[in-house]
């Protein structure tokens, strides 16, 4: 196996980044991973004590499909994000500042239906990602996986839909879920693998239009018998990975 591509996601559900090489650190997540967040109305956090909350706490996908079509490049020393949507202005701007915020729900709100959930903040957590999981989790997938849920859908599908961090390819589809329970070292560094990704609605939006366009649910419930694609993982072992790079569990 080894690696096939890399992604950052700078703002959960906001975006997408491929990267070329990263250094995992033990006990947290990719760097710059679900840094940031997007508050609605009844989001419970409380920003003076900033803890994880489930994502049931932002502005996601999959109650707000247009949000899929966003794409993001950080710039890491000024914390600062680019954010793109072919049907939207390129927003440059700091998630951090009231500024930066302001813009952003400006921005952004085009792509958020009145009648659903509508962005108020954006919130982080010192050296918490906002991951899906209450650990700091790592999602890993394979490009076999992805070609069988495509050929199972009978139509080609982007990977970035599935919203991964590592993507593995010269492996069996479906064969990281015999990973769960075990080590596996990418690069230099080590991870475990800790259980499989349960897939909600935002798989069958489109990242490119932001447009439900395939029954992504449907075939993987109707045809493999799961709802099921990727793994998480912790890492346990620091080390750097880039592309290319050889993975291997052990």
């Amino acid at each position: 196996m080894q690696v096939h591509a890399l992604y950052r996601h700078p703002i959960k559900s906001h975006g997408r980044e491929a990267i070329e090489t990263v250094r995992l650190t033990v006990g947290r997540t990719m760097p710059w991973d679900r840094v940031w967040a997007v508050t609605h109305e009844a989001t419970k956090f409380d920003a003076a004590q900033p803890e994880w909350a489930s994502c049931q706490n932002f502005m996601i996908g999959s109650r707000t499909p247009g949000l899929a079509g966003i794409w993001a490049t950080l710039n890491e020393d000024e914390r600062r994000v680019t954010l793109t949507h072919q049907d939207l202005e390129p927003l440059t701007f700091a998630p951090d500042t009231k500024a930066g915020v302001a813009r952003f729900i400006a921005w952004v709100s085009p792509l958020c239906p009145l009648e659903r959930s509508t962005p108020k903040d954006i919130v982080s957590v010192p050296d918490c990602g906002m991951t899906d999981s209450p650990y700091p989790s790592i999602s890993i997938m394979t490009t076999a996986s992805h070609a069988a849920v495509a050929d199972g859908l009978g139509q080609p599908i982007t990977k970035e839909r599935w919203r991964g961090n590592i993507w593995l390819d010269d492996v069996a589809a479906w064969a990281e879920f015999g990973w769960i329970g075990r080590q596996m070292q990418i690069g230099t560094a080590i991870l475990r693998i800790r259980e499989p990704i349960k897939r909600c609605m935002v798989t069958n939006t489109n990242p490119i239009t932001g447009l439900r366009d395939t029954e992504t649910l449907n075939v993987l419930n109707s045809v493999f018998g799961h709802q099921d694609f990727g793994v998480y993982a912790e890492v346990i072992q620091s080390g750097d990975l880039s592309l290319g790079d050889k993975a291997q569990v052990i």
